[in-house]
């Protein structure tokens, strides 16, 4: 049974997040020859705030690309 975890920033919506468990579930099964039943996904979503990239959260990495285009 595939087990399939994917941690994505807050904020998109219901819509989005079900394409792409259809789209994971869909690659699960071409790749790997999984039966569709078999084939778990799960989303685990976290704020801006607690994802870091190069020493910053990614909100003030957001925050610091808009002030340079200002």
């Amino acid at each position: 049974m595939p087990i399939i975890q994917a941690f994505l920033l807050e904020g998109r919506s219901e819509e989005k997040k079900a394409a792409f468990i259809a789209a994971v579930t869909d690659a699960a099964v071409t790749s790997l020859g999984a039966p569709i039943e078999s084939i778990r996904v799960i989303i685990s979503e976290m704020p801006a705030t607690d994802y870091g990239i190069a020493g910053k959260s990614f909100k003030q990495k957001q925050a610091d690309a808009a002030a340079e285009k200002s």
